[in-house]
C-alpha cells in the first residue's frame, strides 16, 4: 500500500485509532505497578527479600533503557500498526510467564513485559503524529498520558482485593483481559486498514488478483522514531558537549528514580506506617496514580496560560512536598500523593518540552531524546531496590525517604537549570 493509500485508508476511522490507542495505553503502564501492592505476600511467599522484590519493577524500567534502538527497528521494519499489536501481545505472553511458580519465571514475565512495552512507548507517539488530525494531537496525547495513569490506578486499586478472593497469582494474571481486549481492538483497526486499502488500491490501479496476499503494513519514517543513538549534527558538534543535554538527563533520571521507587514501596509504606491492610493501601497508594490522570492536562493548561516558569516550579514543588511530606508526616498520606502525583505526570512534559526548545535541528532533537530517556530509565531502574535495600538494612523507612528527599532537590535545580537554558536557547 502506498503512502497516499494508507493515509486515505486510515482517514476513515479515526476514531479506531483514538480507541485503540487509549485501550492500549492501559496496558502499558499497569503490568509494572500490578505487583506493588501484593509485595509483602510475594516476598513472604518466594522467600525473597525487600531489594529482590524491588527488581519486579526495576526490570521493567531497564528495559526501556535498553532495548529504545531495538523497538525503534521493529517499528520501522514491522510497520507501526502491526508494532503496536506484537507490543501488546508480547505484554500478554510475559503476563503469563510472570504467572508461573518461581521468582525466577515472575522476574522473566517482567522482562518480557518491560521489552513489550518499550516498544509501544515508542510507537504510540507516532501514531498519534500520523493518525491524528494536527489540531486533536495536544489533547489525543494528554488523553494518551492520563490512560497510563488509569491503568496503573486500577491496577493499584483492584490488585490487593482480588488476591484475598483467588489469591495473587491468579490477581496479577486477571489483568490479561485488558491487554486482550486492546489485541482484539487494535487488530479490528488493522484489519479495517488493509481492507480500506486494497480497496482503495483496486480503485487506482485495478482489481487485486483473486488470492493475492494482504499487503504488508506501511513502513514508518524512521525520522519520526527516536534515534537509537545520539546524533551529531554537521558542523554543530556532538550534543554529548552540551551542558543542556546532561542537565535533562539528570532530570529524567533522578525523575524515573523517584516515580518508580515510590510506586513500588507506597502500598508496603502505608501497610508499615498506617497500620493498613493489603487493600486499604493498595487504594491509598492508588491516589498517586489516579490524581496523575488530571495531572497530565494540568501542565499544558500551564504552559498556555502562565509564564514559562510557572509549570516547573509547580513540578520541583510537588516532588519536594511528596518527598518531604512522607518523612515527616506519614500520616498524612494521602494529601501528599495527591501534590506528588502532580510532580510525575507533568515533569514529563516539562522536560521534553525544555528538549525540543534547546535542539538545534530534528537530528539533535531525536539523538538528544535518545540519550536523555536511554539514560534516564536506566538511572531510575535503580529506584525500587535501592529503596527497598535501605528499608531491609535499616529497619525502617526514614533512611530511603531522606535519600528521596535529598535526589528530589538535586532533581528541581537540575530542571530549572535546564529550563533557563532552554529559555534563553530560544530568545
Amino acid at each position: 500500500m502506498t503512502p497516499d493509500l494508507a493515509s486515505h485508508a486510515r482517514r476513515g476511522i479515526p476514531w479506531l485509532v483514538i480507541a485503540g490507542v487509549m485501550v492500549a495505553a492501559l496496558s502499558l503502564r499497569g503490568p509494572i505497578v500490578a505487583p506493588t501492592p501484593v509485595l509483602s505476600e510475594i516476598e513472604d511467599d518466594l522467600g525473597i527479600g525487600a531489594a529482590a522484590a524491588g527488581l519486579l519493577t526495576t526490570a521493567p524500567v531497564l528495559m526501556f533503557a535498553l532495548l529504545t534502538p531495538v523497538a525503534a527497528l521493529v517499528i520501522r521494519r514491522a510497520g507501526a500498526e502491526f508494532a503496536l499489536l506484537l507490543s501488546l501481545s508480547g505484554v500478554l505472553v510475559g503476563t503469563f510467564v510472570r504467572a508461573l511458580p518461581g521468582f525466577g519465571w515472575m522476574l522473566a514475565g517482567m522482562v518480557v513485559i518491560g521489552a513489550s512495552i518499550t516498544i509501544g512507548n515508542v510507537v504510540i507517539p507516532v501514531i498519534i503524529r500520523r493518525d491524528v488530525t494536527p489540531d486533536r494531537v495536544a489533547l489525543v496525547t494528554a488523553a494518551y498520558a492520563a490512560m497510563l495513569n488509569a491503568g496503573s490506578l486500577i491496577t493499584s486499586l483492584l490488585t490487593a482485593p482480588l488476591a484475598l478472593w483467588i489469591g495473587w497469582p491468579a490477581a496479577l494474571l486477571t489483568w490479561s483481559l485488558i491487554t486482550v481486549a486492546g489485541i482484539v481492538l487494535w487488530g479490528v483497526h488493522l484489519g479495517r486498514t488493509r481492507r480500506a486499502g486494497n480497496e482503495l488500491g483496486d480503485r487506482f490501479s485495478g482489481a487485486a488478483p483473486v488470492g493475492a496476499s494482504p499487503r504488508a503494513a506501511d513502513p514508518v519514517d524512521p525520522a519520526a522514531l527516536t534515534g537509537p543513538l545520539p546524533v551529531v549534527s554537521r558542523g554543530r558538534g556532538s550534543l554529548l558537549r552540551r551542558p543542556v543535554a546532561w542537565l535533562l538527563l539528570a532530570a529524567f533520571g533522578l525523575q524515573c528514580l523517584i516515580y518508580y521507587a515510590l510506586s513500588t514501596w507506597l502500598p508496603t509504606f502505608a501497610a508499615d506506617e498506617l497500620g493498613l491492610g493489603p487493600s486499604a493501601a493498595g487504594a491509598m497508594a492508588s491516589v498517586y496514580q489516579g490524581v496523575g490522570i488530571f495531572g497530565a492536562f494540568l501542565v499544558p493548561v500551564l504552559l498556555r496560560f502562565t509564564p514559562r516558569i510557572v509549570p516547573p516550579l509547580v513540578i520541583c514543588a510537588s516532588w519536594l512536598i511528596v518527598t518531604s511530606g512522607l518523612l515527616l508526616a506519614p500520616e498524612l498520606l494521602w494529601v501528599w500523593l495527591a501534590i506528588g502525583a502532580i510532580g510525575h505526570a507533568g515533569g514529563f512534559v516539562v522536560i521534553f518540552s525544555a528538549l525540543v526548545a534547546v535542539a538545534r535541528d530534528d537530528a539533535e532533537a531525536a539523538g538528544m531524546s535518545a540519550l536523555v530517556q536511554g539514560g534516564g530509565y536506566a538511572i531510575g531502574a535503580l529506584g525500587a531496590p535501592l529503596m527497598g535495600a535501605l528499608h531491609e538494612a535499616t529497619g525502617a523507612w526514614n533512611a530511603a525517604l531522606a535519600l528521596m528527599l535529598a535526589l528530589a532537590i538535586v532533581y528541581c535545580g537540575a530542571l530549572l537549570a535546564a529550563v533557563a537554558a532552554s529559555r534563553r536557547a530560544t530568545r
